[in-house]
């Protein structure tokens, strides 16, 4: 498990080198989509990491909600932009509660070894 947890951790500050490093720069207009897109992600890699914590971590459900999660939070940004109406605060309520619940089960996790 710590293995796991601490390969999470190792890719997670990879990638955030690799992405501070790179010269691109996306247009303001999609910031919306890749800011709720980048809440999903993140509360899918959280929800990973307390998986595995409990010992109950499945591959295949990471990798399909990660994808999933990130989808459908930049759909609802989309379609909201579409009718006029802020459906994006959705994503970020539904993601950002999840995303405190996960990390409180974490630290629990941590503090009780």
């Amino acid at each position: 498990m710590w293995l796991g947890l601490w390969l999470a951790v190792l890719g997670l500050a990879v990638g955030i080198v690799i992405g501070l490093n790179i010269p691109l720069v996306l247009p303001q207009a999609y910031a919306k989509y890749l800011s709720v897109a980048a809440l999903a992600a993140l509360d899918s890699v959280f929800g990973g990491i307390r998986a595995a914590m409990e010992e109950h971590f499945d591959n295949t459900i990471f990798i399909s909600g990660f994808f999933s999660n990130a989808l459908l939070a930049a759909g609802l940004a989309f379609i909201g932009e579409r009718l006029g109406i802020d459906l994006y605060l959705a994503a970020v309520v539904a993601f950002g509660v999840r995303l405190f619940q996960n990390l409180a089960i974490i630290r629990r996790h941590l503090l009780k070894k």
